[in-house]
């Protein structure tokens, strides 16, 4: 069996941390989310995953390449100029000869796939879609199906009293390839506003898998972060690949913790960091490797991807750093802040309020104060 996973899209939403990393090569607990995805397929025996490109492609290739090294055959296959969702798989089409899964390459679930395969393939159903409940209907485009799962009809934004489900699509589907001759070629095309309204014209058996299993976006900075939480606090299925040493604290390879510092988990720290003296880390919180974390400092509900450098006296709250930053003296960053790669803040800056910092920026000392 083959997937599709889609990944053309820019991470608008996600800057700075996307202007050099492609959304789903970002790193979710110190693992490239594509790869996360990717071994999870292998888990459930689907070992050929096609992926669909446009931004930043090398990025995808120098990292994946033909998927031998996760014991997988993968297609990495880049798009002229942006197709849309549907549009995308149309360009993949000649690589289809059976029932196949579509990702979107921004949503983190742990859907039962084996469990979607069998509903799919019990009601001979040609598309069918991956459903989970929302709390706000009116905020989503609504899925409406019968008694069997069969898909009635899609409402957009639904005012309050036209209401009649509060399952929404979530963003994985199962379709058969006879199904994309309703796609046009060469075209941008979309699955939501295109391909499936036209299937419920056609009569096309389209069917809404309904569950309740973890999912969410990770394209908006507070649900990176937010995934981040939920998979330390459990509320998400999540291997993680280092040693746990201690309560809910986990170590990937060797690191030096000064004997002073406290660590209270849920906390993930990479190969190679250094943590100083009186340092306090509070999870949920995950850093990354060679990263090198002065005296007295605080931090918590972060995460800090690798080689950043934290000077003495700083807090890092609910925030995000990506790659080789230097943190000076006495900095506060917190409250949703984001700082993207080789960035240098000078001392006693103090950044706020969701304040994003572009790369290779320098900040000059008591540069910026709320």
């Amino acid at each position: 069996m083959k997937a599709v996973i889609l990944v053309g899209g820019q991470g608008t939403r996600l800057r700075p941390l996307t202007c050099r990393t492609p959304k789903p090569m970002l790193p979710l607990v110190n693992q490239p989310f594509i790869e996360w995805m990717l071994l999870r397929l292998r888990d459930y025996g689907i070992r050929e995953v096609i992926l669909a490109v446009q931004y930043l492609a090398d990025r995808f290739r120098t990292a994946l390449g033909d998927g031998s090294h996760l014991d997988m055959r993968l297609h990495i296959v880049e798009e002229p100029e942006p197709r849309g969702t549907a549009g995308a798989v149309k360009h993949v089409e000649h690589l289809l000869d059976g029932t196949t899964f579509i990702f979107n390459g921004d949503v983190m679930t742990d859907l039962d796939l084996k469990a979607m395969l069998d509903f799919h393939r019990e009601r001979g159903s040609k598309v069918t879609i991956s459903l989970t409940p929302v709390d706000d209907p009116t905020q989503f485009g609504l899925v409406e199906t019968d008694r069997d799962g069969r898909v009635r009809r899609f409402l957009e934004k639904p005012r309050l009293e036209d209401i009649t489900t509060n399952f929404v699509n979530a963003g994985t589907y199962l379709i058969e390839p006879e199904i994309f001759r309703y796609v046009p070629p060469n075209q941008f095309y979309m699955f939501e506003r295109g391909l499936f309204p036209v299937v419920l014209q056609t009569g096309d058996p389209m069917y809404g898998f309904p569950s309740r299993a973890y999912w969410t976006d990770i394209g908006k900075p507070q649900t990176y972060l937010d995934v981040h939480h939920d998979i330390l606090i459990g509320k998400v299925q999540y291997h993680f690949r280092g040693q746990q040493v201690g309560e809910r604290i986990w170590v990937e390879g060797e690191v030096d913790i000064h004997a002073s510092a406290q660590i209270v988990g849920p906390v993930v720290i990479g190969h190679g960091t250094r943590i100083g003296r009186g340092t306090r880390i509070i999870g949920p919180t995950v850093i990354g490797e060679r990263c090198e974390i002065g005296p007295e400092c605080q931090i918590e509900g972060v995460v800090m991807w690798e080689r950043n450098v934290i000077e003495e006296g700083v807090t890092l709250r609910n925030c995000v750093l990506g790659s080789g930053n230097r943190i000076g003296e006495r900095s506060h960053i917190i409250d949703g802040t984001i700082i993207s790669d080789e960035c240098h803040i000078g001392q006693e800056n103090r950044l706020e309020r969701g304040i994003r910092i572009w790369p290779g920026t320098t900040l000059g000392d008591r540069a910026i104060s709320f």
